[in-house]
């Protein structure tokens, strides 16, 4: 069984990267380490690399269409991974989850419709609403058991007159996942007050060894009925840049309306490689997964005692499906422009802001990106621990 390497460093600089090579525009330095942007630092499967290297020796990059063994891939790790038993025509190829979303919302809503989200969250599930007219309502969560937990009462009171839930699961930033249980609560409110629920579920892939990712519309038929769910090969087999994703629909009066905008509007067309890395992926990419999502439970749970030992007053939500920890500095006593200074001028890190997440009750807040190999990692948060 072919092992592999998750140790050795990748210099990035000069590929147009835009978790290293946008940081000295935006800092005006560089001697940053980014622990921001979620894709990770690991090679990109040599499976992946290897489809790809095989169409390029056609000679024609002409129009595509994704062929029966795309479909195929996508299927067969729905059914393995999800249990979603579908089909071709349930599906529908989508060019990145941030622009499934927004076709969602401009197909199925109006302006001045009211989008639920719960915070922190993911930005773009901010400013997509926001962007496109419609009004925001934002449900904070609870942190539980070291877990992101979802306030019931307050989802329940914001839901009303809402048209749309827009779900990070498993939840981004930190990767908590959402057991059945609360799937289900999530689906009896969305179901008895009329919302439409869309689902990324980009990070279900990551879940962790011995850790269960459960797809919003496998567990009731409720929520079935009323869900749109997006995935994607890319954070896990590190593809973001090929921008390939996949909708899933299972009611049928909602998948044509939904499927019917995106094809009239011919806006959610894929491209030659995105289809032949995305079908290497699925179809050959589960040894490989493995190996990876060993690695980074190893990073998790270094990430866990040097916080323990060394930072002792951080607030820590631990990722159990992604690679992205939820990290609260506030008892430092410190600011948070005064933390993101020492972040940058003293760690010479970038993590992302906890603000960008849902705004000033974040402050204190940062996001770490721990795909990366073991010895940046710490290296990473002994730097941290020297500028507190």
């Amino acid at each position: 069984m072919k092992q592999y390497d998750f140790d050795t460093p990748i210099d990035r600089h000069g590929t147009d990267c835009f978790k290293w090579d946008a940081l000295p525009d935006m800092y005006h330095r560089d001697d940053l380490t980014p622990m921001w942007v979620a894709d990770n630092d690991w090679p990109s499967p040599d499976f992946v690399l290897e489809a790809l290297r095989r169409r390029c020796e056609h000679p024609v990059l002409g129009y595509t269409m994704p062929s029966d063994g795309y479909w195929q891939a996508v299927t067969t790790w729905l059914a393995k991974h999800y249990s979603i038993s579908t089909t071709r025509e349930a599906l529908h190829f989508i060019p990145g989850i941030v622009a499934g979303i927004s076709y969602a919302l401009l197909a199925l809503t109006e302006v001045g419709d009211r989008v639920l989200v719960t915070t922190p969250v993911y930005p773009p599930f901010l400013n997509l609403p926001r962007s496109s007219h419609r009004e925001l309502m934002c449900s904070p969560l609870k942190i539980e058991g070291g877990c992101f937990a979802i306030d019931f009462d307050d989802f329940e009171r914001k839901a009303e007159g809402c048209k749309v839930f827009i779900m990070s699961n498993p939840h981004n930033p930190a990767g908590t996942l959402w057991g059945e249980e609360t799937l289900r609560k999530i689906a009896d409110i969305c179901e008895r007050k009329g919302l439409l629920v869309i689902s990324d579920e980009i990070h279900a892939d990551l879940a962790l060894p011995g850790r269960h990712h459960a797809s919003y519309s496998t567990v009731c038929p409720a929520a079935a009925r009323h869900s749109i769910t997006f995935i994607a090969p890319s954070k896990t087999f590190n593809i973001a840049g090929l921008g390939s994703s996949v909708c899933y629909v299972g009611d049928e009066a909602l998948r044509k309306r939904f499927y019917g905008w995106l094809d009239a509007l011919g806006v959610a067309g894929g491209n030659i490689f995105a289809f032949a890395a995305a079908e290497a992926a699925f179809g050959q990419g589960e040894e490989w997964q493995r190996q990876m999502l060993d690695y980074l439970q190893g990073n998790v749970l270094v990430l866990g005692r040097f916080l323990q030992e060394r930072l002792t007053e951080v607030r820590a939500v631990l990722p159990e499906a992604s690679y992205l920890a939820w990290l609260d500095f506030s008892a430092y006593g410190l600011t948070h422009k005064e933390l993101a200074d020492r972040f940058i001028n003293r760690a010479h890190v970038v993590m992302n802001d906890g603000v960008t997440f849902g705004g000033s009750q974040y402050e204190g807040c940062f996001r770490l990106n721990i795909g990366c190999p073991r010895a940046q990692l710490l290296d990473v948060l002994e730097r941290i621990a020297a500028a507190l």
